[in-house]
């Protein structure tokens, strides 16, 4: 797939990818490279190794005989970095691009020797390959220590590693939920470190970006980096409240949409989310989109639930904060579901718990939705 007249998409596409880093539920996954042809060839990041041979095959279908010049190394995550010893020993000539970072940890992958191959670049270091000039930013901790961005002026394009990836095979036309999946499961944690990232990135003038994951992206490019600012200053970026819910036999599910539908014949916009019924990053991810939620779960072994602890837990590890959350817990005969998600949410910063907690004792009862709708109502007025 060509990008611009010189440079050539040469990922590999796996529609068969089921599993993500060995947790994340996918519909296929992209590992993408590119190839820059220029006076001087440069290649872009390698690929996982379960597609190596189908990514060497692009690569050298590219390349069409020529020599590669260099590999840039933006990432040595393996799903990036696993052809680098492939290519320096099928390329004995071609030079490895990275940084001081990169060099050190290149070793815990790789057994090649790159002594007198190296080229170590720093904030703001060029790389000329004719046309096209290369321009690297660094971009620690997101989401690894060693990662970099580089700009190509020529055709304005931010190769932006992990940045603005998202989950899925190439052909998921869905950006905003795939990308914001993989934003908050696998860079959330490092909100300050993207805002670093985008400011640089604020200086460019950019047609293109280039990630690792997902789609090229050329068109309305300004809708992506404002997710990515909202997102990285962990602010709210839907309207309405997200519920979330646990339930061991039912009644506490019956609780939960019961709120939603009293806060959708409020007018308000509401998203239910079951955590038993699916995969735990689907609700981590909108969890951070909303700035109200609502934990539903029962008391389990004098404590919560454990979906529902575990994804806490997944919370605090991502640095969950800023919310407004209201809870509804479900206990026969001694609740104790709320006190454990509020001790769990005392650990995170700037949440707002929401009083009274509404507390069902077994099935639902018409007292218990009273107190429903006066939960619906402070939640609308907040």
């Amino acid at each position: 797939m060509t990008i611009t007249k010189d440079v050539i998409f040469v990922g590999v596409d796996d529609t068969k990818c089921t599993t993500f880093e060995g947790q994340y539920p996918v519909s296929g996954m992209t590992y993408n490279s590119y190839v820059i042809m220029d006076d001087k060839i440069a290649i872009m990041d390698t690929a996982d190794e379960h597609v190596s041979e189908a990514w060497l095959a692009n690569v050298k279908k590219a390349l069409k005989g020529k020599q590669p010049d260099y590999l840039v190394v933006h990432h040595l995550e393996p799903d990036h970095s696993a052809g680098i010893k492939m290519l320096a020993e099928l390329y004995p000539d071609m030079k490895v691009v990275g940084n001081d970072k990169t060099f050190a940890m290149l070793p815990q992958y790789h057994n090649v020797d790159l002594t007198d191959r190296k080229i170590v670049v720093k904030e703001n270091d060029t790389l000329c390959l004719g046309k096209h000039t290369l321009t690297f930013l660094m971009a620690p901790m997101v989401h690894w220590p060693e990662v970099m961005v580089s700009y190509d002026s020529c055709d304005k394009i931010l190769f932006s590693a992990d940045g603005f990836g998202r989950f899925g095979a190439m052909a998921d036309k869905d950006w905003a939920d795939e990308g914001a999946r993989y934003y908050f499961n696998i860079v959330g944690k490092y909100g300050m470190q993207v805002q670093l990232l985008l400011k640089k990135a604020a200086k460019l003038d950019i047609s293109i970006i280039c990630p690792l994951h997902g789609n090229v992206l050329k068109d309305n490019l300004a809708y992506y980096i404002s997710l990515y600012d909202t997102w990285s200053k962990y602010q709210a970026e839907k309207q309405g409240v997200f519920v979330i819910y646990c339930s061991m036999h039912g009644n506490t599910a019956k609780a939960a949409n019961t709120l939603a539908d009293i806060l959708r014949q409020k007018g308000c916009p509401v998203e239910t989310e079951c955590i038993v019924c699916k995969e735990s990053s689907f609700a981590l991810s909108n969890a951070f989109r909303y700035g109200k939620i609502v934990l539903a779960a029962p008391s389990y072994n004098a404590g919560v639930m454990p979906p529902m602890e575990d994804l806490l837990h997944h919370l605090k590890g991502k640095n969950f904060c800023n919310k407004t959350v209201a809870l509804i817990e479900n206990g026969s005969w001694a609740p104790s579901g709320a006190n454990t998600m509020k001790a769990l949410l005392s650990d995170m910063k700037n949440i707002t718990i929401v009083e009274p907690v509404v507390t069902v004792c077994g099935a639902l009862k018409d007292a218990d939705v009273e107190h429903l709708i006066a939960l619906a109502d402070k939640l609308i007025e907040l």
